[in-house]
């Protein structure tokens, strides 16, 4: 019997190591697919992680380093190049590796922080033929960052979340001529440092409502067809222009690695395509808990360091007291207007602590907005802001003072824009 497997060795997994042992747990496995620890921050060479966790500028590599470091004194166990192929409700870990072959072992305890991945051609449907050089931005970016390769000279990139965004920069920095970012949305899926950072600043033109409506080329991408979609993100006739380039790069949006959770019958959200979490990020199965980008996609690391160092120390008062906690008596988080998604989806009062922070995503961009909470239609809590776009995850504080004003067994997350007098 283990007493806390950790099914993930990104940033996610390590934080809730490190958490989970500073509670007092001794006995965690750690299981990685992948050679090395770190996930996908070993190919995130730029910097601009640690500001909120470090309080300094670091790179990929450099921000997991620190979590690495921290595990080098401790009796936590890893399995490198270990592919975990089932979960069981009962929390049987079945995996196999090169070392020990197929094993099957039991935990107390089990954390998921498998990470996310990225939605590929065949997820969007893009018409065209199908050469070679139409790569997702995080493919592109470990060709070029870790294996020495670089992908292609003149790229257009389908899509501007973060990844590519930071691979135009990349590409540029390398040598490639990026000649367009073409989103179907009318608001950038990225962050707005990166935005500046990595379109502005290198003078690569942001198309906003278009999209690829063609890929051309036999054997080689010789040049993409680009069109303006309409509010419906349907193509407008005679709209096409075309750029001759050899290489597309999709970002293109990323999926929450939930396969385990799925077959441990974790109950999943199909807003964020990760599990339904409550204020502790334990699942719906006791003693499961998930953290990280397998609950949600964040936009900052330091965010998923933060929510799985609760997920860490939750499952280690789960071993160590062994009280299950009562999963019925507790409030529900509802998606309000304009508003994409909430986490945590459920909060247990008895067990919040002095607060609880969800963390939600809007679907439209705000200048002057006002976040409310409501509860049977009332506010109960509010909060203004300036600027909000879906790129960003944002944050409210929910007071223990606040939650006593609750007297039902659901609250409302909401977004309203200011109009100013």
């Amino acid at each position: 019997m283990r007493e806390l497997i950790i099914i993930g060795g990104g940033p996610a997994g390590l934080a809730a190591a490190v958490a989970a042992y500073e509670k007092g747990v001794r006995d965690i496995l750690i299981v990685e697919r992948d050679q090395k620890l770190g996930g996908i921050l070993n190919q995130c060479i730029h910097n601009g992680f640690g500001l909120h966790r470090f309080k300094e500028e670091l790179t990929g590599p450099e921000y997991a380093a620190r979590f690495i470091d921290m595990l080098k004194d401790t009796t936590v166990e890893i399995f490198l190049d270990t592919m975990v192929l089932d979960v069981t409700e009962d929390k049987e870990v079945h995996l196999v590796n090169k070392q020990n072959g197929y094993q099957i072992l039991q935990a107390a305890s089990i954390i998921f922080a498998m990470g996310c991945r990225e939605r590929t051609r065949g997820a969007i449907g893009i018409p065209g033929s199908r050469p070679a050089g139409v790569f997702t931005a995080g493919t592109a970016q470990r060709y070029v960052n870790m294996e020495g390769y670089m992908v292609g000279k003149r790229v257009v990139i389908l899509g501007s979340g973060d990844i590519g965004l930071i691979m135009a920069r990349r590409m540029t920095l390398e040598g490639a001529e990026v000649l367009a970012c073409v989103e179907v949305m009318p608001y950038s899926g990225g962050l707005t440092r990166n935005i500046v950072q990595c379109l502005d600043d290198y003078d690569i033109p942001l198309y906003l409502s278009h999209t690829i409506t063609e890929v051309c080329g036999k054997s080689r991408v010789e040049a993409v067809v680009v069109s303006e979609v309409d509010e419906k993100r349907q193509p407008i006739a005679g709209t096409e222009q075309t750029f001759e380039c050899d290489t597309v790069l999709l970002s293109v949006g990323l999926v929450p690695e939930n396969e385990l959770s799925r077959s441990a019958g974790v109950v999943l959200d199909r807003q964020t395509n990760g599990a339904i979490v409550y204020e502790n990020m334990e699942t719906s199965i006791p003693g499961i808990f998930a953290c990280g980008n397998v609950v949600h996609v964040h936009d900052l690391v330091d965010f998923v360091s933060a929510e799985s160092t609760r997920a860490g120390e939750a499952a280690a008062e789960y071993i160590l007291q062994q009280n299950t906690l009562d999963q019925e008596a507790c409030l529900s988080v509802k998606n309000g207007e304009h508003v994409t998604y909430v986490v945590p989806q459920k909060i247990r009062k008895a067990n919040m602590g002095k607060k609880v922070e969800l963390f939600f995503r809007v679907n439209k961009v705000f200048d002057d907005s006002l976040i409310t909470i409501k509860c049977q239609g009332e506010v109960v809590a509010k909060q203004k802001k300036s600027y909000i776009v879906p790129g960003e995850m944002e944050k409210f504080k929910l007071s223990k003072k606040m939650m006593d004003k609750i007297n039902s067994n659901e609250i409302e997350v909401c977004v309203e824009e200011v109009v100013q007098p």
